[in-house]
């Protein structure tokens, strides 16, 4: 389904983290209209859009996933906001506090050479609600509340989307954790992650992964998590649901295959 390209405001200022690009994609129906819309802010926004994405790489056609689930009444339409990852990805994106319980040497030593040094989330959340979400609801027709304010995010997207909804569950009303990246903690960190849940009441939360190339270490650290949910009062199928799918791999091509599934869940009618 075509769709239109999202709007760009490049190099977009912050007192917390780099400056980076964030994409703004507004929903059939939005221009000339006065409906307000619910809020999916994705991670990795270089990789969501076709008319951004460079020639020969895979979006995730995120934008056109969500049109075709609105206009088969899956799904209510959405502004989604697409933010860029910089060179400290892994910083921005590794739980902050969650990662700071992680006790294993060997597993705090191949965070910190793979990311560069500690995690600087708590800077990357601070700039998520307190910078670009004002300036998302005041520049577009938005929906500001909990219900209607979502994360979404693969891999080491996956565990900030969580780390977002837990620290912020007054911000966030539901979180996508798609291709969890667990191994960056292991255990510790998932059970770090699962004290901090926040309540099933009122969130809702989407976890998946493959079974091939990176995704293929994943189940084990994602059942614990499944484990601890059931334990934290979430209900499978009703405000939590985890998918499993084989021979997928960890990668763009994969995750734009499935995308309807977290946008179903998340922004079900």
């Amino acid at each position: 389904m075509p769709v239109n390209p999202p709007i760009r405001h490049p190099d977009f200022p912050s007192r917390n983290i780099p400056p980076r690009e964030v994409d703004v994609w507004l929903p059939p129906g939005y221009a000339g209209g006065s409906a307000h819309y619910p809020v999916l802010y994705m991670h990795d926004g270089q990789n969501l859009f076709a008319s951004v994405i460079p020639t020969g790489k895979t979006p995730w056609r995120v934008d056109e996933a969500l049109a075709e689930l609105v206009d088969s009444g899956e799904a209510r339409a959405a502004i989604i906001v697409g933010i860029w990852n910089s060179g400290e990805r892994w910083r921005e994106y590794a739980p902050e506090k969650p990662m700071a319980r992680v006790k294993d040497p060997a597993a705090r030593a191949r965070f910190t050479e793979r990311a560069g040094g500690i995690s600087s989330s708590g800077r990357y959340l601070a700039f998520l609600v307190d910078e670009l979400k004002p300036f998302i609801d005041a520049e577009y027709r938005t929906l500001t509340g909990r219900a209607d304010t979502i994360v979404l995010g693969s891999s080491m997207g996956g565990l900030i989307s969580l780390y977002a909804i837990s620290e912020y569950p007054e911000v966030f009303g539901g979180a996508g954790c798609v291709s969890t990246h667990w191994p960056a903690g292991g255990n510790e960190l998932v059970n770090a992650m699962a004290d901090g849940l926040p309540d099933p009441a009122s969130h809702r939360l989407y976890f998946d992964y493959g079974t091939e190339t990176l995704d293929a270490a994943y189940e084990p650290f994602q059942l614990q998590m499944d484990a601890r949910l059931t334990t934290a009062g979430y209900a499978r199928g009703a405000n939590w649901l985890t998918m499993k799918f084989e021979g997928a791999a960890h990668n763009e091509e994969s995750w734009s295959k499935r995308v309807d599934l977290p946008l179903r869940f998340l922004l079900g009618p």
